[in-house]
């Protein structure tokens, strides 16, 4: 069987590490020399700061996707859908309006409008 040592903890970290050692090992010994491992394996100290979070990570990825997003934005309004529109222009085809043709005068078909006619009673005589 293995001896215990006490060691002296202010009762606020003592309370903070039970429930830690609770959540994720069986035992404190084991959660304090999984700890212990884990800094001399890794050669860090535990004052020093392992760098961004998870969360600081998602927030710099969510700003970059939005700026991507606006650039994305900002080409297909002044780039892609100007071109697009010119493109349509070219490939649509409208029949230009017809237009009566010219001709000459004498080509052309004269209207003859009577301007004299005769009498229909033939008993009126000249």
């Amino acid at each position: 069987m293995d001896s215990f040592t006490g060691i002296r903890f202010k009762k606020e970290t003592a309370k903070r590490f039970q429930t830690f050692s609770r959540t994720y090992f069986k035992s404190h010994t084991e959660a304090m020399s999984t700890m212990l491992d884990f800094f001399f394996y890794n050669e860090i100290s535990p004052k020093e700061k392992l760098g961004p979070t998870g969360r600081t990570i998602e927030a710099k990825l969510l700003k970059r996707i939005n700026a991507v997003i606006a650039i994305m934005r900002d080409v297909e309004k002044t780039q892609t859908k100007p071109t697009v529109a010119m493109i349509q222009s070219l490939f649509e085809t409208e029949e230009p309006a017809k237009k009566p043709l010219i001709v000459e005068k004498k080509y052309a078909e004269e209207k003859k409008e009577v301007r004299f006619r005769e009498k229909e009673n033939p008993s009126n005589q000249l």
